[in-house]
C-alpha cells in the first residue's frame, strides 16, 4: 500500500510499504480516507516535536476513515462504520501521540483499537470529519474557560486553522465574533464562516481596533497564534473580569508581557493544550448546529501528490488547511 512517510527530518516521502492485518481480537482495520496536513506536522518534519519521537514515521492526526475489519471482541463497532480518532493515545506503557511517536492515517490502511475511536453521524461528510480533530480544541479552548452565548463579544486572536475553528465554535454558540490575524486570506476564511469583523494588526493599532469594535474589551478572547504580540496584546483585547484561553504554543521563547494586567483587570487565564474529554460532545455539536467548516479547507489533493500538498501547506499566505485524499 502507498503511504506518506518522514524518513528522517526534512525527508518526506511517498512510498509503498507492508499493508496492515488486525493481529489482536481488540483492534480494527480502517481504510483511510482523508487526512488534514497540520501545523504540528512540519514541526515533526522539521525533527521537533513537544514529546520524543523517532524517524522513519508516518504522520496523519486529523483523518477520517472507514472500518474494513474488527477483531472478535470490539463491539460497537461495524465493517462500514465512517470513524475519527483521538490523537492522543494512553497504553501501560506510555502516552503516544498517533501519527508522530506512533505511526498515523497517511496511509491507505492502519489498525487502531476501538477506545480511540468515534463514530460519525450520517450527515457529517468526509470533508468536515477531517476537520474534527482540530474543532475539538477549538471547542475545548473556548468550552474550557465557561463556553460563550449570543450575550457575549469573543476575540480571536490568530487566524490559522485553530483561531478558526475557535470561532466556528463561538459562533455556533452564538457569540458574536471578531477575529484578528495579518494574512487577508485567513481573514476572509473568517468572515465566511461567520465572523462580524475582523482587524488586520499589520495595519492598523489593533489593540484600538479591538476596544472601539467590542466598546471596552471582549468578554472572552482566545490566543490562537502563539506569537509574542498576539500573546502580550490579549491582555488589552479582553475586558475587565474577563476570560484568556491560550491554545496557541510558544515553548523555550520569552518575552515582555505586562502581567500585572491579569490581576488588576481581574482576569481569569487558562491554558489549552488538545481536547480531553470533549470528543463526543463535540461531533454532537457539529452534527446538531451544521456549521459549515469547508471555508477552512482552501485546498484538496490525491496522496500520490503529498510533496506538493505538504510544500503549499507551508505557505500561510496561499493556504489554510491543505487536505490529503487517501481513498
Amino acid at each position: 500500500m502507498k503511504a506518506l512517510i518522514f524518513d528522517e527530518p526534512n525527508k518526506p516521502v511517498v512510498t509503498e510499504v507492508q499493508r496492515p492485518v488486525v493481529t489482536a481480537d481488540s483492534e480494527v482495520l480502517i481504510r483511510s480516507r482523508r487526512v488534514g496536513i497540520c501545523h504540528s506536522d512540519y514541526e515533526l518534519l522539521g525533527g521537533r516535536y513537544i514529546i520524543p519521537i523517532s524517524y522513519p514515521v508516518t504522520p496523519g492526526h486529523e483523518w477520517v476513515g472507514e472500518v474494513v475489519e474488527v477483531g472478535r471482541n470490539v463491539t460497537g463497532l461495524a465493517v462500514g462504520d465512517r470513524v475519527v480518532g483521538e490523537c492522543v493515545i494512553r497504553t501501560p506503557e506510555r502516552i503516544h501521540h498517533f501519527g508522530f511517536s506512533m505511526d498515523g492515517a497517511n496511509r491507505e490502511f492502519f489498525t487502531a483499537r476501538p477506545e480511540w475511536l468515534h463514530k460519525l453521524p450520517d450527515d457529517i461528510d468526509d470533508a468536515k470529519a477531517t476537520l474534527i480533530e482540530p474543532f475539538t480544541c477549538g471547542y475545548y479552548a473556548v468550552m474550557r474557560n465557561g463556553g460563550t452565548n449570543a450575550a457575549e463579544t469573543v476575540v480571536i486572536s490568530g487566524g490559522g486553522t485553530i483561531g478558526l475553528v475557535s470561532a466556528a465554535a463561538a459562533i455556533g454558540m452564538g457569540a458574536r465574533v471578531i477575529v484578528v490575524d495579518p494574512i487577508s486570506l485567513r481573514r476572509d476564511v473568517a468572515m465566511r464562516l461567520g465572523a462580524e469583523a475582523t482587524v488586520d494588526p499589520s495595519s492598523v493599532d489593533s489593540i484600538e481596533a479591538v476596544q472601539e469594535l467590542t466598546k471596552g474589551g471582549a468578554d472572552l478572547v482566545v490566543e490562537a497564534s502563539g506569537h509574542a504580540s498576539s500573546l502580550a496584546n490579549v491582555f488589552d483585547y479582553v475586558r475587565p473580569e474577563g476570560r484568556i484561553s491560550m491554545v496557541g504554543i510558544n515553548i523555550g521563547q520569552k518575552f515582555p508581557v505586562e502581567l500585572g494586567k491579569i490581576q488588576i483587570k481581574d482576569l481569569v487565564v487558562r491554558g489549552c493544550i488538545g481536547s480531553p474529554g470533549v470528543w463526543p460532545a463535540a461531533i454532537r455539536f457539529l452534527d446538531r448546529t451544521k456549521i459549515d467548516l469547508s471555508p477552512i479547507q482552501t485546498h484538496h489533493f490525491r496522496l500520490d501528490d503529498a510533496l506538493e500538498a505538504l510544500k503549499l501547506g507551508s505557505m500561510p499566505e496561499r493556504a489554510v488547511k491543505v487536505t490529503l485524499e487517501i481513498a
